[in-house]
């Protein structure tokens, strides 16, 4: 099974352990550089299946295409990035993260992402998961055109009552 033939129903959820900071660093074409112990854990991939990899490699279809243009926004303008991700394991599972992304260079110039995921809290995963629920079912009907638009407007009508930006609202939770 592939990661595009998952669906909500069909997804086993692992659960980080709440002492566990999963991390890792991407060059600039999103290639795996480093993974740390606990990325391998709790993906059940070894580092040699991760490194040179595309981090599409742990994409999972739970996942709005609005937060992740949301997240490359902002790092295109370089800022950090705060956000709930969900990840695909190597056996289709999944797990949730809050995750920390931020642009790092070497001498200058940008040389990648630097990424540090936690455990997140239940209570937040009870509002995260409908609300990503809600613009993956937008998206799946919308064309491509209206994808990014529509998903996005159901993201800023959830939480700009309020919160001034979704890193608000991520925090907030």
């Amino acid at each position: 099974m592939t990661s595009a033939e998952l669906t909500p129903d069909s997804t086993r959820e692992v659960r980080m352990n709440e002492d566990d900071f999963i991390v890792s660093k991407t060059d600039v074409d999103c290639k795996i550089t480093y993974v740390n112990k606990a990325f391998c854990d709790i993906s059940g991939y070894s580092e040699t299946e991760l490194i040179g990899q595309n981090h599409d490699i742990v994409r999972n279809n739970l996942m709005p295409h609005g937060i992740y243009n949301l997240m490359w926004e902002h790092l295109q303008a370089e800022e950090e990035f705060f956000g709930y991700i969900a990840n695909r394991n190597k056996d289709n599972s999944c797990y949730w993260t809050l995750i920390n992304v931020t642009p790092y260079y070497e001498n200058n110039t940008l040389a990648g992402y630097f990424a540090v995921r936690r455990c997140p809290t239940e209570a937040a995963l009870q509002i995260i998961k409908p609300l990503y629920k809600s613009m993956c079912d937008i998206e799946r009907t919308a064309s491509a055109e209206q994808l990014l638009p529509l998903s996005s407007s159901v993201l800023w009508q959830a939480i700009t009552k309020e919160y001034q930006s979704y890193a608000e609202f991520v925090l907030s939770l």
